[in-house]
C-alpha cells in the first residue's frame, strides 16, 4: 500500500474501470483485473519523481514507434497502471526483430546526452538508485561526470569501495575522451536494459518495461544486455547489426559502458560488484 491506498483502489481511481481482482507480482508491483477483463500492472512507489519519470521514459520510447512498451494506463505521484504483457518463451526470430527495432530506437536520437524524456523529470531514477539528467553535448565528460563518477563517490563514502581502489576508475574517467571511439550522436535509450526488463511477448514480440530512458551512447544499451544475460543475444545483435552496424572496436569497450550499471549495483547491493567494477575499469585501460 502507497499512502494507505492498496493498488486496486488505485488502478479503480486512476483508470475509472472497477476492479475485479487483483494478485501481488513482486514487491511493489501488482497485477490487477479490471471490469471487462483487462489485465493492468499496478506499481506503487514513494521516491518522489520517480512515477512521473517512469512514465515519462515508456511514453517516450512507445512515441518512437519502434520498439514496443506497455501503455500507460494511469498515473499520479505515487502509482503507475500500465497494460499487463503477456509473457512466452524468447524465440530467436523475436530476438532478430528485436534487435531491429532497438537499433530503430536508437536512431531516432535525443536532444543530447543526459537528456530526460518530454515531462520527465531532471532527477530520476535507475532502479532504486537515484539518476540525474542533465543535457551535455559531450559524451565523455558527459558519461564520467554524471554517470560513473557519482556513484563511485557514493560507494567510496560508504566504504564499499576504498579510496586506493577508486582510482584506477579515476584514471578511466580522464581517459574516456581516447577510449571513447568514435563519436556518435546521442541516442534515444531505455537506459536500463537488464534481462529482466526485457520481457518476451506471447505474440512474438518483446516489449521493455521499467525504462531509465535518457540520451546517450547506444553502446549502453548494448553493454546492458550483456552485462547480465539475455536470450537469444546473438541473434540480438544480428538485428541490430542488420539495421544499424556498430563502429569498429565496439565490443572492445562493452566493459566501459557496464561501469555505470555495475557501480550503480555497488551502491545499491555492496561490495559483491566491487570487484567486477573493478576488473572492467582495469581491462578498459589495458585495451
Amino acid at each position: 500500500m502507497t499512502g494507505g491506498e492498496s493498488a486496486g483502489a488505485a488502478a479503480a481511481r486512476l483508470t475509472g474501470c472497477a476492479v475485479t481482482g487483483e494478485r501481488p507480482l513482486s514487491g511493489a508491483v501488482t497485477e490487477v483485473a479490471l471490469a471487462g477483463g483487462q489485465l493492468v500492472v499496478v506499481k506503487g512507489d514513494e521516491a518522489p519523481g520517480a512515477v512521473r519519470a517512469e512514465a515519462a521514459g515508456l511514453r517516450w520510447l512507445a512515441d518512437a514507434g519502434t520498439v514496443r512498451v506497455p501503455a500507460v494506463r494511469g498515473l499520479d505521484e505515487h502509482w503507475l497502471v500500465t497494460d499487463l504483457v503477456r509473457t512466452g518463451p524468447p524465440s530467436a526470430r523475436a530476438a532478430v526483430r528485436f534487435g531491429r527495432d532497438l537499433a530503430a530506437l536508437h536512431a531516432t536520437g535525443a536532444p543530447a546526452f543526459g537528456a530526460p524524456p518530454p515531462g520527465g523529470p531532471t532527477d530520476a531514477y535507475i532502479g532504486l538508485a537515484p539518476m540525474r539528467n542533465a543535457p551535455a553535448a559531450d559524451w565523455p565528460n558527459w558519461y564520467a561526470g554524471q554517470r560513473v563518477l557519482p556513484y563511485l563517490r557514493r560507494a567510496v563514502d560508504a566504504d564499499t569501495l576504498r579510496p586506493a581502489e577508486a582510482t584506477v576508475v579515476e584514471e578511466v574517467c580522464e581517459r574516456l575522451p581516447q577510449l571513447a571511439g568514435p563519436a556518435e550522436p546521442p541516442a534515444r535509450l531505455h537506459g536500463d536494459l537488464w534481462n529482466g526488463n526485457v520481457l518476451w511477448g506471447a505474440d512474438g514480440h518483446v516489449r521493455l518495461i521499467d525504462p531509465a530512458a535518457h540520451g546517450g551512447h547506444r553502446e549502453t544499451d548494448l553493454a546492458m544486455l550483456r552485462l547480465f544475460g539475455c536470450p537469444h543475444l546473438s541473434e540480438v545483435l544480428d538485428g541490430y547489426r542488420e539495421a544499424a552496424p556498430l563502429a569498429p572496436g565496439w565490443t572492445d569497450r562493452i566493459g566501459l559502458h557496464q561501469l555505470f550499471p555495475l557501480l550503480v549495483h555497488v551502491v545499491l547491493f555492496g561490495r559483491g560488484y566491487a570487484e567486477q567494477a573493478l576488473s572492467v575499469a582495469r581491462a578498459a585501460l589495458a585495451g
